[in-house]
């Protein structure tokens, strides 16, 4: 056939365009729902786990989604300017300023679930097995202390003093010390990973400088 010559390039013109509504700057509140449950902390990771593994295998493009599930670890970081970034640098467009519904330069149409963005009002923290049991504590003359930068998702940047043989559980309880912030409410991430309480610094192949960002979800406050 004639066509066989021709590469998918060559019929750029036939390709569905993007929507040519208006693109709105990404709202910086983020949605609050409840679940039709009350929903753990470990049961909310897996549904995200599930979303984000099978979505992209179903329609849409792997780089664009790729690029929102960045943003929406950023936007639950409240870092909003780094969303904002991940979004127009991927050409995504956002008629309602929300990543519920978005489009590609292509006209695809991409929707993140409301749970991928916010914890549920009705979220119930709880302990992990992990935090029960901390692996031993290395030899005295093994650890070297330097300053780690970690982000807190209410805005505010500090440095702990770490060394890469502590764990994620060490360090949650170091932070505790001096932000009073309960560990089971912290939730650790860096290159967008979810970092377990038995994971070691040097597992996570930080380099000097690098930040880490701390997800608080602080439980609501009891209504009177």
């Amino acid at each position: 056939m004639l066509c066989s010559a021709w590469g998918l390039s060559d019929f750029w013109y036939l390709l569905p365009a993007a929507p040519q509504g208006r693109n709105e700057p990404l709202k910086k509140e983020r949605p609050k729902w409840k679940s039709d449950y009350p929903m753990t902390d470990g049961q909310l990771r897996s549904k995200r786990d599930e979303f984000w593994d099978t979505a992209p295998a179903f329609e849409g493009r792997k780089e664009i989604w790729d690029a929102l599930k960045a943003a929406a670890y950023a936007v639950e970081a409240n870092d909003h300017g780094l969303a904002q970034a991940i979004i127009d640098g991927a050409g995504v467009t956002l008629p309602h300023g929300s990543l519920t519904e978005c489009y590609d330069e292509l006209g695809n149409r991409y929707q993140l679930p409301v749970y991928c963005l916010a914890p549920p009002v009705n979220l119930i923290m709880e302990r992990s097995e992990e935090e029960g049991v901390e692996p031993p504590e290395p030899a005295p003359n093994t650890r070297r202390e330097f300053p780690l930068k970690v982000r807190l998702s209410t805005g505010k940047d500090l440095r702990l003093s770490a060394s890469m043989t502590d764990t994620i559980g060490q360090l949650k309880k170091q932070l505790f010390a001096q932000e009073a912030l309960e560990p089971s409410w912290q939730r650790w991430f860096f290159s967008g990973k979810l970092l377990t309480d038995r994971t070691r610094l040097q597992e996570t192949k930080i380099q000097k400088d690098f930040v880490i960002q701390v997800i608080i979800n602080q439980p609501p406050a009891p209504r009177n």
